[in-house]
Formats: structure tokens, sequence, C-alpha cells
């Protein structure tokens, strides 16, 4: 039979879940991991798996890859950034060395509000342009699919704008790219002393213009003391919900503020962040079936001394993920390598668990774990050839890439 790629001769296959269903739990740290084996690839899918000799039996191919001595993983999914604006923020990063907190240096007009006069004042196709190379870059370091947040405008036309250009990046790039609507990322500087007034206008403009046009898969908001309250909250999500779409939050990153349990209580697919999530909403996210996205490069990058509790997550059987949360301030991070490096050394997750994390569960944490995140037969044929001696190395060392070959759907990238 022919069909469009082999890539043969694989010492050591990170399937990660052959079944290609989430790990939850210790189950992490017992992914799927085959020596000598082959893949076929047909129409942007995983056809078979199996030796060599079995593959090469069966099916001819238009291209043929050896990956002799080499490491092969699923393509990484990254299932928090966000990568549309228009300028960088590296001052602040100064300002934090140098012993201001992002509470601090957001409170006195830094942070997102920095980031929304020239988001909102440029256009699409500057817009498309820099988050274009920005995704390039994200693709080269193995990101095949990854969530895309709105959030740096913070009017119903900036907001909208912002997913359109999401949405044309999905349309034009060689990645699957999810769109969250984030209009609840920080409240405008002219209604910081009046919350109410522009939660009225996240849930009675906002948000139905964006269900109407069928903009975003998402509703994500900022759950912290400095930002949007629990009852805020579940206010904007709760009118999110009624209007079709899906939750996710960002949650108990710099206090325990109940935002695990508010996840819980709405059912939102994922409550990211959790540096300083407690026991019980940990508990909340268990018995919910809410995925807890960690996101250790931004507690890295903010100085932070704690980080969240994977390890208490992993042991109550919770599905942990990883993500980059790559954007202009807080986390200027666009590696899941590093993350997955981060999530090893700081949060003491082991490597299996970390690539589970940031494989599987991640596609998990935007509802694409039958499509990708795992070498399973009939998902997208979404690959990373490393040129390592096995898959443990790809934590252990950093600083620069031992990424051969990135595959998206079958199709080589790089």
């Amino acid at each position: 039979m022919q069909i469009d790629l082999i890539i043969d001769n694989i010492k050591e296959l990170v399937a990660v879940s052959v079944r290609g269903t989430p790990l939850f739990g210790k189950q992490m740290h017992n992914i799927d991991i085959l020596s000598h084996q082959a893949i076929a690839i047909n129409k942007g899918r995983f056809l078979q798996i199996g030796s060599p000799e079995e593959i090469n039996a069966f099916y001819q191919a238009d291209t043929h890859i050896d990956a002799k001595g080499k490491v092969v993983t699923p393509g990484f999914v990254d299932p928090h950034t966000h990568p549309i604006f228009m300028h960088t923020r590296e001052n602040e990063f100064e300002m934090r060395i140098m012993g201001k907190s992002y509470v601090e240096i957001s409170q006195a007009g830094g942070g997102i509000r920095s980031t929304l006069k020239t988001t909102g004042n440029a256009s699409e196709s500057e817009l498309y342009a820099l988050a274009k190379l920005r995704i390039e870059k994200m693709i080269t370091q193995g990101t095949t699919t990854l969530e895309a947040k709105s959030g740096y405008g913070l009017t119903t036309e900036s907001e909208l704008k912002q997913l359109r250009v999401i949405k044309q990046l999905a349309d034009t790039m060689p990645v699957d790219i999810v769109p969250t609507f984030m209009g609840a990322h920080e409240f405008p500087e002219e209604y910081k002393q009046n919350h109410a007034a522009y939660i009225d206008i996240l849930c009675h403009e906002m948000l139905p213009a964006v269900s109407e046009q069928g903009i975003a898969r998402y509703c994500d908001i900022f759950t912290e003391a400095h930002v949007y309250s629990i009852a805020e909250s579940r206010k904007v999500l709760s009118r999110a919900k009624e209007l079709g779409l899906k939750l996710k939050m960002h949650a108990d990153e710099i206090e325990p503020m109940g935002g695990a349990e508010l996840a819980s209580e709405l059912n939102c697919i994922s409550a990211d962040h959790l540096g300083k999530t407690s026991a019980q909403g940990i508990e909340a996210m268990q018995k919910a079936g809410v995925i807890p996205v960690l996101l250790p490069a931004t507690l890295f990058s903010l100085g932070s001394k704690t980080y969240a509790p994977a390890r208490e997550m992993i042991n109550a059987g919770l599905p942990v993920a990883l993500a980059t949360d790559y954007n202009p301030g807080s986390c200027n991070c666009d590696s899941m390598s590093l993350v997955i490096t981060l999530a090893c050394l700081v949060m003491k997750m082991t490597p299996a668990e970390a690539i589970a994390a940031a494989t599987i569960n991640a596609a998990a944490a935007i509802n694409l774990e039958d499509e990708v995140g795992s070498v399973t037969v009939g998902k997208k044929a979404d690959l990373l050839i490393w040129d390592i001696p096995s898959y443990k190395f790809i934590p252990y060392h950093f600083g620069s890439s031992y990424l051969e070959t990135v595959i998206k759907a079958g199709k080589v990238f790089k």
C-alpha cells in the first residue's frame, strides 16, 4: 500500500498513551515507551505503529525518514498562551529584579494595562505579523498545538479584533490554534474604581458579540485579589456559560482565594496557574474533573520562592498539565522544553510525568485529547524527532535544543 510517510528505525518511541486517553495521578509516571519501532502515516494521521520489518512489509511511502538512534515523541501541546500583543515589557523584568512585585507594577500602571494601548491601536495585519513570528518560533521548539487568548484590548472592538487575528492564524499556520476570549484579563483604567460597569459591558456587550460571531471556544478570567474577585468571576463565567462558551480560569496564582474551588463549582475544563492553591482546592478539582494547568515558567520569571503543588495534585489523582503562559510581561517564555525542565527541577515532577503533562494532559486541557497529544492510531500525526539518548534527556539538558524534526499532521515543518 502506498502511503505518505514512514518514520523508520526509531530507537525510542515515546507514545505517552497508546490508548490516547489522559493520564491521571500516578499513571503519569508510567507513559508508554516502545523500542525499535516504525510509524506509518497517511493523510495526516497515524495509520499503524509496529516494528520496522512489519511496517515496511505492508507499506511503501512517498517520504521515508530514518530515525535510527533517535527518540520520537508527540508534538508538544501548549494550552495557555497570550501571543497577541505589540510591545514586550522587558523594563518590568528589570523592575522585578530590583524588588518590585508583579502586583505593585500592575497597580502603578504597568502590567497588563501597559500593553492595552499599543495593542488596541494596532491593526489586524500588524498583530498577525508579530504573532505569526512568535508562533513560528514556538513550532521550531516543538509546539504543534496551542491555545491563544485575547485580553490586551478590554474593549469590544479590540477584543474582537484580537480574536479575528487568532482565527486568521489558525486558518493560515501549520498548527492547531484554539481561541479563547479573555476580556476579563484586567479592568481598564477608566473602570478601575467601577468594576460593576465594566462587568456589565463584559456580560451584555462583549460576551454576546463573541458568542454570536462564534469566534472563541473558551472564556477565561484572571481571578486574583488585585483583579477579579470570586463573586465577579462567578458572574462573568456564568454568563459565558449561558452563551455556550466553555470555561477556563486563571486561579490562585498569587493568593489562595478559592479560584480552584470556583473552577470546580462551574465545571471549568481547567484551572490555570494554581501557585497558591489550597488542599481544599485540589480536592475540589479532583471531584469535579477540572484539569490543573501549571505554569512554572511564570513563577520562575516572577522570582517566586514557591511553586504550584504538583506532587500533591498528582498524589490526589489529578491529570496535571503544563503550559508556557507565553506573554509580554510576567512570562516571555515560548519553550515547552524549558517548562518541562522547570516542572522537574522546581515542582519535582519526574521526566515521564512532565512529558505526559506537556502532551496528552495538555491536550485534554483544551478538549483535544481525541486528536493530538499521543502517538495513537487515528490521531493527527504530530511528532518530534530528537537526537538524544532517551526522553529523560529533554528536561536534563537545557539552554539549547537537540530537536531535529517537527512534524505536524504528517508534514515536516522543520
